[in-house]
This record gives C-alpha cells, structure tokens and sequence, in this order.
C-alpha cells in the first residue's frame, strides 16, 4: 500500500475482480452504520447520493431511514449490477462512472462510505460533489473502522488501488473550501462531514483540465444528470 498513485483504472478493475464476492465478505456493525447515518443527517425524505456504492450496501439503511430518493455510482460495473440485481425498488437507481468526474445528480445528501483510500484525488471528488449539492447539502465521507484498522486491511493491496487513509484533520482541510465542516471523528469511526459553503461554487475544480478530459469519457453514467 502507498500514500500515492491511485489509478482509476486500476481500481475499476480491482472491483470488478471482487464483485461477485463482495457481499460475502462485507461486515459492519450496525451500530456503528446508524451512528455514522445519524452524523450524515440521513433523514426522511432526502434525496442521496450514495458515491462508491458497490453492491448497494447502505441503500436498505437508507430506504428504512424513509429516504425520498438514493441514486448509487460506483467505478465497477460489475458492481453496479450486482446492486441492481437486488432489486431494491423505485427509490433506488444506478449508474457507473467516476465521480470525481462525471455529471450528477442533484442532491441533499452525498455519502463516500469506506471508498477514501481509492480515490485518486479526494479534492477533485469533493469539488465535483460539491456541485451536485443543493443549498444547504450535506456530504459525508466515512468508514466504519478506525484509520489502523483501515490501513491494515489495505496493507497487501497495490498502491495503484489503494493509498494509506489520511487523518481527518488533514481531510477536513482539503474540504474545506468547499463545505463547513461540522463533523470531525478519527476515533473507533472515521467521519468527516461538512454542509455546502455559501462560495463553494467560486472555488475552482482541482486539475480542471484532466477533469474536463475525463468528463468527456463520462458517458457510461448517462443517468447522472437531473434531480435526485
């Protein structure tokens, strides 16, 4: 494991390798999903965002919170339809692609649960997420362990999937242009929370160039625009 040179691509297919598998090995406690769900404001009638979805792990939390709307994105496709083969009804849509990236939905609530350590550029994803918010929007980033319990698990995986997670002090700085962070935990938890900044819209997109190349290659999430 490294502290740089996540590869989407490498991810992407990384995911796809564990899909078929995914749920077999998924454990979390409960106790400690509601705590986070809590922490992210997860209420009825919200609309979420759910960005590294997976196999839809948190959607039946979701759904039981009363939620108006979930739209799930996630790199791997094998993963996206592993999630829409669960069949969780009309609240619950999918879409594959890179959020960092790709256009989304607009929404009050963005969750990246257990996914931090595999993106390329957590700035880039908070910018790009920032955009889909409404006013007063609320996006989470956590994982349901602590930072060593984290790296440690990620310790045998490649560096180009996988980077060492980092303290939330140092996330809830890279954040902060973009949201007001309200929620800081590094604990048994890991929780970084923030609602959208009234100028967040004037603080430009990291490496706005290869974005916008990226953007261009995006349309392997065609359902991404529009309210959620």
């Amino acid at each position: 494991m490294g502290d740089a040179g996540v590869n989407v691509g490498e991810v992407r297919a990384f995911f796809d390798r564990l899909a078929d598998g995914w749920d077999g090995v998924c454990e979390h406690d409960p106790a400690r999903i509601e705590r986070i769900l809590d922490l992210a404001d997860i209420l009825p009638g919200v609309s979420v965002l759910d960005i590294a979805c997976g196999t839809g792990v948190l959607v039946p939390c979701y759904l039981r919170r009363g939620v108006a709307r979930v739209h799930g994105i996630d790199l791997s496709a094998e993963m996206v339809h592993r999630a829409r083969e669960k069949g969780f009804g009309e609240r619950a849509s999918f879409g594959v692609g890179d959020a960092s990236v790709c256009p989304l939905p607009t929404t009050g609530r963005a969750m990246v649960f257990n996914a931090l350590p595999h993106m390329a550029s957590p700035a880039r994803l908070v910018a790009n997420v920032a955009r889909s918010l409404a006013p007063g929007g609320r996006l989470t980033i956590a994982h349901d362990a602590s930072r060593a319990v984290i790296d440690g698990g990620h310790s045998a995986t490649p560096s180009a999937v996988s980077r060492g997670l980092m303290p939330a002090t140092d996330l809830a700085r890279i954040v902060a242009p973009w949201l007001d962070v309200d929620v800081e935990l590094d604990e048994e938890i890991y929780v970084v929370s923030g609602t959208l900044r009234a100028d967040a819209a004037a603080t430009p997109i990291p490496d706005a160039a290869a974005s916008a190349s990226a953007n261009a290659a995006a349309a392997s999430f065609p359902d991404a625009r529009g309210d959620l």
